[in-house]
Order: structure tokens, then sequence, then C-alpha cells
């Protein structure tokens, strides 16, 4: 007989789901213990966890969840939260995280823009090099500009269905 969550979800599909969206993201290049923790975070059924949940609950060590917990807060996935009552940390995935971390991906977006355009300036825009990194620019140059509309496009669309 399957164990059942408090919500009445299969406990075993779950985390079998959970460990293959972690094993997608580490092929990705994500490292695993931030993979594991990413996944478990968006799979919890309660509104945040703790480190130490987390370490229990992946058989982690302390010290993996902790850094994993700050990669993933850095980028803007998750958040610390308060919880009355608690001498421990809380953390839940944001609302809006994936906005958020797309959002920040524009610093990115315009930093390897930039690094293409010097690129460009130091070996000649006619040299097969040159060639490489015009379309390096070309790509990030588009990215930057449209990315912004695509993630307001987003916001608004999903604004309408959580009406």
């Amino acid at each position: 007989m399957a164990v059942r969550s408090e919500r009445g979800h299969d406990l075993a599909e779950t985390t079998a789901v959970a460990e293959q969206l972690a094993l997608t993201l580490t092929q990705g290049g994500m490292q695993k213990a931030t993979a594991r923790v990413m996944a478990a975070l968006l799979f919890a059924e309660q509104e945040s966890v703790t480190a130490g949940e987390l370490s229990e609950r992946l058989g982690m060590s302390s010290g993996g969840v902790s850094g994993a917990i700050k990669m993933l807060s850095t980028v803007g996935l998750i958040e610390r939260v308060p919880v009355p009552g608690s001498r421990r940390e809380h953390y839940r995935f944001r609302d809006g995280a994936w906005a958020t971390l797309m959002s920040a991906q524009n610093g990115m977006v315009q930093y390897m823009f930039e690094v293409a355009r010097q690129g460009i300036q130091a070996v000649g825009e006619d040299s097969l090099a040159g060639r490489r990194l015009a379309e390096m620019r070309d790509f990030y140059e588009y990215m930057f500009r449209e990315l912004p509309a695509l993630i307001e496009r987003w916001q608004a669309e999903r604004a309408q269905s959580t009406r």
C-alpha cells in the first residue's frame, strides 16, 4: 500500500518525480546538492522548511544543504521567512521566482554582450573569431532587448490567470 502525504499524494511517486527533476537539473549543469534542495523545496507540501528538515529528508549533510540554500537564495529562487515561535530559519520558494531568476539573468546577458563587443574590437570583425563573436554579440543584444518585455507579458498573463 502506498504511503500518502497529508494531502493524499503518493510520497514514493512525489519523491521519484522530484529526484528526476534534480537529475535533469544536474545534467544541465547545476550542482547535485543544489538541484536536490531546489526540487525538495518545489515539491514541499508545507509553506516553508528548515535546513535541518531538508538535510533529513534528502539524507544530505548540513553543509551541503547550507551551500545549496545560499546559491538558491543568491539567484532569487528561494527566500528566508519568519515563522512565529520558531528559532530556526525557514525557507520557501519565492512567489514569482522564475521571473526574478530571468530578470537577474538580464545582467549576465548584458555582460555577455559587452564581452563579445570587446572581443570583436580586439580581433576584428572580419576574422573567424570576430564572426563568431559578432553572432554572440547579436544574440545577446537581442536577448537583452526582448527579455524584459517577455517577462512583463508573462507576469501580466499570470496575473490574469490567477484572478
